[in-house]
């Protein structure tokens, strides 16, 4: 379901990756559209901040739980690679234990600040972003009357959603580490040196290329 740096993609992962870049992309053309709009035309897109705040905040807690999915969070591991193959063992297990219940510590906060904006709070709305169309649907959350604005439990939704995320990521991570599949949580310095030698290898590669050009 979830794969490693360096492998294939799984369909959860391309889809992460198509929704961020997504994302990323609306975040940049709200932004450009809303600049054109105020030094070429004097004027404003009303709610292009406040949209692109939320969708900034989509960006950065998917992604971080995408990211501990490709071991993609950086870390410091100059003590940890002093110790042998068991201890290293073991303190990876303590640091995916407090990162899994750091987690879930905030899956709960974040639920609990969440669950009120669709209950007794789902009348309340964002300051600007209009509704899109198509969730007329959600009138009956609002008793019976259409949004006029985006509703807050919308974008909030994203607290929950990320966590639940994250949550899922470190126990797949330490379940990796029970099985000896891995004895880190971050990306080891293995890839860096890969990528080292790759670039060196490719630097070493076009030097005979220039001395022909230059001849």
């Amino acid at each position: 379901m979830f794969y490693e740096m360096g492998e294939s993609p799984s369909l959860i992962g391309r889809i992460e990756r198509l929704f961020i870049a997504v994302v990323l992309g609306l975040m940049t053309i709200i932004t450009f559209v809303n600049v054109v709009a105020r030094y070429v035309f004097n004027s404003n897109v009303l709610w292009a901040v406040e949209a692109t705040v939320y969708l900034f905040a989509w960006l950065v807690l998917i992604g971080a739980a995408h990211c501990v999915a490709i071991t993609a969070h950086l870390g410091v591991d100059a003590a940890v690679n002093l110790l042998g193959k068991k201890a290293k063992r073991i303190a990876a297990l303590l640091a995916v234990a407090a990162c899994l219940a750091y987690a879930i510590l905030l899956l709960i906060g974040s639920w609990n600040y969440w669950y009120p904006f669709v209950s007794q709070l789902s009348f309340l709305t964002t300051e600007d972003v209009p509704m899109p169309p198509g969730f007329g649907w959600l009138a009956f959350m609002n008793g019976g009357e259409p949004y006029e604005k985006l509703p807050r439990f919308i974008p909030y939704f994203v607290l929950p959603l990320s966590m639940v995320l994250l949550t899922i990521r470190w126990s797949i991570s330490a379940i990796e580490i029970l099985r000896g599949k891995r004895d880190t949580i971050i990306a080891s310095h293995e890839v860096v040196e890969e990528l080292e030698d790759r670039d060196a290898h490719v630097e070493a590669s076009a030097i005979p290329a220039k001395e022909a050009a230059n001849g």
